[in-house]
């Protein structure tokens, strides 16, 4: 199961992460809007890999039979390893590269906010809600790190249980030789 999971996993990872990046590049050019519809599609086109891991492993490990137990167990940790992997390269994007790029997303939220038509009154305590929750992503690493995670955990969740749902197999029973020829025993 080790080398199916690391191997689906760091693949996944990889393509997570390429296109992570470069839709955090182009982010402002295309709109945040905009990005965060793509940057949730690439996710899910980097999950599918879940769905191919699975499997792999029925196929190649399982002798073409998985319980979905088994199959959701595969699919978490490679999800596991394809989450851990965004988050370890966000980190190093936002900290290394992007220090502004929670401002500059802040400043589009903001905008947007005053642009909807509620309420003044309310879209001050909507960013009084927002101001708070970007300094504990600024200030805490903990928060950051958990912020960055529940980007693409729901995602992969999702994936991980319709490609479980979806890839369970179980062995079929031969019949027993005595319910179906009866007369035959005596």
């Amino acid at each position: 199961m080790k080398k199916t999971v690391l191997t689906f996993g760091l693949i996944s990872g990889a393509v997570l992460c390429v296109l992570m990046t470069i839709n955090t590049v182009f982010a402002e050019k295309i709109g945040f809007d905009n990005a965060v519809v793509v940057g949730y599609t690439t996710m899910v086109l980097a999950f599918l890999l879940v769905f191919f891991g699975i499997r792999s492993y029925r196929e190649n490990v399982g002798g073409g039979q998985i319980s979905f137990g088994r199959a959701l167990a595969v699919g978490f940790l490679i999800m596991a390893i394809t989450c851990v992997c965004y988050v370890i390269v966000w980190e190093i994007i936002y900290f290394n590269f992007m220090p502004d790029f929670i401002d500059k997303y802040m400043a589009h939220a903001t905008e947007s906010l005053r642009a909807s038509g509620k309420p003044p009154e309310q879209i001050q305590s909507e960013i009084a809600g927002m101001n708070r929750m970007m300094t504990l992503y600024k200030n805490n690493f903990l928060v950051n790190i958990a912020f960055t995670l529940l980007e693409p955990l729901p995602v992969g969740l999702v994936m991980t249980l319709i490609s479980a749902l979806i890839l369970r197999k179980r062995a079929r029973r031969e019949p027993q030789l005595e319910t179906v020829l009866p007369d035959l025993q005596n």
